[in-house]
C-alpha cells in the first residue's frame, strides 16, 4: 500500500517486510522506517498535515504513527480476520 502527501513530497509504504517507510520523492531515498507490526503491513495513510500516519497489519492492529519521533502514538487491537 502507498498513501501521497499532500504537498505531493513524499510518500508512505507499507510492506511484507513488516515496516513503513517514509519516502522522499525529490530523492528518491527513505527518511524515516517505522518499526513495530509483527505482520505484512497492507494499508497506510497520511494526514493531511503529514505528520502523522496509520498503517494497518496481517498482526490484526493499527497503529498510529508519530512521524517527528518515528514512534507509534497508539496501538488498537481487535480485528481477529
Amino acid at each position: 500500500s502507498v498513501a501521497l502527501s499532500a504537498d505531493g513530497t513524499r510518500a508512505l509504504s507499507g510492506s511484507f517486510d513488516q515496516t513503513v517507510r517514509l519516502w522522499d520523492l525529490g530523492t528518491g531515498k527513505t527518511i524515516q522506517t517505522l518499526k513495530g507490526h509483527t505482520g505484512t503491513v497492507r494499508s497506510v495513510a497520511l494526514s493531511a498535515d503529514g505528520t502523522r500516519a496509520l498503517s494497518a497489519s496481517a498482526d490484526s492492529t493499527v497503529r498510529l504513527w508519530n512521524l517527528g519521533t518515528g514512534k507509534a502514538i497508539h496501538t488498537l487491537k481487535g480485528h481477529t480476520s
